[in-house]
């Protein structure tokens, strides 16, 4: 695993000259500047955070304002909430990242906000803040792997650079003995322990492939020949599993099986499940919830818990009044969803598949 993050929860207060900040190149209209806290993890290009005017536009954070940024990774968003926030306001950023955690503590030294770190999976930071009777004015999330992560090559994360199969994004749940947080199984690990049903239901249903039986069988018998302990190693293993002609459509063949494995690594859907509800839970009326997916399984997830938000009365239709007294919790923002516009498309590849859906807090429930 990943060496351990900073002190799990603390408080950052800003520095007197914090400076502007953000991850878009400064050539961009209305964009903001690059920032050193923001840039990649080596000190190199910036990252270029997804949909960003549309996800502040979203979230709308006002001087003085409390927001929870809950994958904070390179600080892209995190750096343009910050400017709207003010020395009044507070964001907390949340990520397991280690490496996301160090980029996060040189934002906190010149945010110009006050800044509340916490090192944990999104699900169980926004649990405990509920718990502790955290309020917020706004929260967000941009799912999945970051840029950041697929460019560390040595994070097994991409099918396009020989590495170390890992796929691990960094901390685990709290252990049951209350002592730290557990490790992360591997993806190396699973690809070795599992057997063909369990793959095959994995890339099936996880990465929604096709002839995931045909790639769960060859992983099977090919390790036994040599482990598979390399994303070099997984990708030619997948790729010779599958007919000819499919691996020259649909992009790379093994995109569906890494995407699989990585979701299940790090429990991403189950993340998501427990994360939205305790987000909407931070929220007074007024409050409003961003959440930007790179996939369908995601998007499902969010569009499914939104709509649940906008229900009303439950009651039976042959009912002459209602009885239920339900009433809808939220107005949505951004119907439908919101995509990036074919200019930042063409800029950012990477942001093709994103959707950003959102609510706003119109009640709360009784």
């Amino acid at each position: 695993m990943p060496p351990s993050g900073p002190d799990p929860e603390h408080l950052r207060l800003p520095a007197d000259a914090p400076g502007p900040r953000a991850d878009a190149p400064a050539t961009a209209v209305g964009a903001p500047e690059p920032h050193a806290a923001t840039s990649g993890p080596h000190g190199d290009a910036p990252h270029l955070p997804v949909l960003w005017e549309e996800t502040v536009a979203m979230v709308d954070p006002q001087p003085g304002d409390t927001v929870v940024d809950g994958t904070f990774g390179a600080g892209g968003h995190a750096g343009l909430v910050a400017r709207r926030l003010g020395p009044d306001g507070t964001l907390v950023v949340v990520d397991r990242d280690p490496v996301a955690l160090e980029i996060a503590e040189r934002f906190a030294a010149t945010a110009p906000c006050r800044v509340r770190i916490v090192a944990a999976p999104f699900a169980q930071a926004f649990e405990s803040l509920a718990a502790e009777g955290f309020r917020a004015d706004g929260a967000y999330f941009d799912l999945g792997m970051s840029s950041m992560q697929i460019d560390q090559a040595e994070r097994g994360f991409a099918y396009t650079r020989d590495a170390p199969l890992d796929m691990r994004m960094g901390l685990g749940e709290p252990s049951a003995a209350g002592e730290g947080a557990t490790e992360l199984v591997s993806a190396a690990e699973i690809v070795a322990t599992w057997d063909v049903p369990d793959l095959t239901r994995a890339l099936r249903d996880l990465g929604e492939e096709r002839y995931a039986l045909k790639i769960a069988k060859a992983i099977v018998r090919e390790r036994e020949k040599a482990p598979i302990d390399t994303t070099g190693r997984l990708v030619d293993v997948v790729t010779n599993a599958i007919p000819t002609p499919a691996r020259h459509v649909g992009g790379h063949p093994a995109k569906r099986t890494f995407q699989a494995l990585r979701i299940v690594v790090n429990d991403e859907l189950a993340q998501i499940d427990r994360a939205l509800p305790a987000a909407w839970d931070l929220l007074g009326v007024g409050g409003r919830l961003a959440v930007i997916s790179f996939h369908s399984l995601e998007d499902r997830r969010v569009k499914r818990f939104v709509q649940g938000l906008l229900q009303g009365c439950v009651c039976p239709p042959d009912l002459p009044i209602c009885v239920c007294g339900n009433e809808p919790e939220a107005e949505v923002l951004g119907k439908g969803g919101v995509v990036p516009t074919p200019e930042e498309q063409q800029t950012n590849p990477r942001s093709r598949s994103a959707r950003l859906r959102g609510a706003r807090r119109i009640a709360v429930a009784a």
